[in-house]
């Protein structure tokens, strides 16, 4: 009998291409990763970008209204909901159709999930990801007298928005029931819809959240057994991009904060995934790896990959 194990694996953009036809393709070939691991014994959750395609439908939801004007642009909350919704369509359909070939019988589900953000973050106020179209400067200026915030780009201005830290996943019942009940869940994708608590209601923030560290709470609570973060290298390395980088194999969470505290993971790619493997191992995982969607079987076994734990 197969040892079952939980884990929560975290796709990259890499995963889900770009346009519609890239996306269906991209995810075609990263749901046998996905089916291997279910196929060695895995419960698996599933978290996944949505850089791409968030910023697509914000784009076209915005233009659609600037044509015509009896419509409203859509807020980055709508966008995020959208995105999580075709996203996981894809995802939900390709791997069933992957596990049916192996006659695996397992339901595939994604709950559209919500997180809330602290209203004081600090990066609330400094925001930091870019998203949407090229503006012009009149254009930038009107953002800005809405309150959104603006920064010069090469050929014109971009909106920017924060990426404060996720605190409590609104959903994360209804995720616990059905992976519970053995389904496959695929929630939290884009690092899920940013709202904070007013009274009773939930209020859309114009935010987009890490997906690397809802990933890593989204594994805490669900009480995973280990966390994969799959992109588009096989390894952490150290002194990356220069002729001395080293692939990262296992390493100690000491290790790991070692090396964040060097400053030897960039900013918004790699760092994200190093601080929520931490993150997760701090807080009762058992194994963290980090490792290309190719390579995602060989990992599961501890033959490739950074694989970070508390040892």
């Amino acid at each position: 009998m197969l040892q079952k194990k939980r884990i929560v694996a975290a796709l990259g953009h890499r995963a889900l291409g770009v346009t519609l036809p890239e996306q269906r393709e991209a995810v075609g070939k990263a749901v046998s990763s996905l089916a291997d691991l279910v196929e060695e014994g895995a419960d698996l959750v599933i978290t996944h970008s949505n850089g791409a395609q968030v910023g697509m439908i914000h784009t076209a939801m915005n233009e659609f209204a600037k044509a015509h004007p009896d419509y409203t642009g859509a807020p980055m909350s709508v966008c995020s909901a959208m995105s999580q919704g075709y996203i996981g369509y894809d995802i939900q359909n390709e791997l069933r159709a992957e596990l049916l070939r192996r006659g695996l019988y397992k339901n595939v589900a994604t709950v559209i999930t919500q997180v809330t953000v602290d209203p004081y973050d600090e990066s609330l106020y400094q925001p930091t990801k870019v998203i949407g179209r090229l503006l012009t400067k009149e254009e930038a200026e009107a953002e800005e007298k809405k309150g959104n915030f603006v920064t010069e780009t090469e050929g014109g201005y971009r909106r920017i928005i924060a990426s404060p830290k996720p605190k409590d996943i609104i959903e994360i019942e209804t995720i616990r029931l059905l992976a519970d009940a053995g389904q496959i869940v695929i929630a939290a994708g884009g690092g899920g819809i940013p709202v904070m608590e007013q009274g009773e209601q939930l209020r859309g923030a114009s935010a987009v959240i890490e997906k690397d560290l809802i990933s890593a709470r989204l594994a805490e609570e669900l009480k995973a057994d280990e966390l994969f973060i799959l992109t588009s290298v096989e390894n952490a390395k150290l002194a990356h991009g220069t002729d001395h980088e080293t692939p990262i194999g296992r390493i100690s969470v000491e290790q790991a904060k070692k090396y964040m505290a060097d400053g030897e993971f960039e900013y918004g790619t790699m760092l994200p995934k190093i601080q929520a493997a931490v993150e997760f191992i701090e807080n009762g995982g058992k194994r963290a790896v980090i490792t290309s969607i190719d390579k995602a079987k060989e990992a599961y076994f501890g033959n490739c990959g950074t694989i970070i734990t508390d040892d």
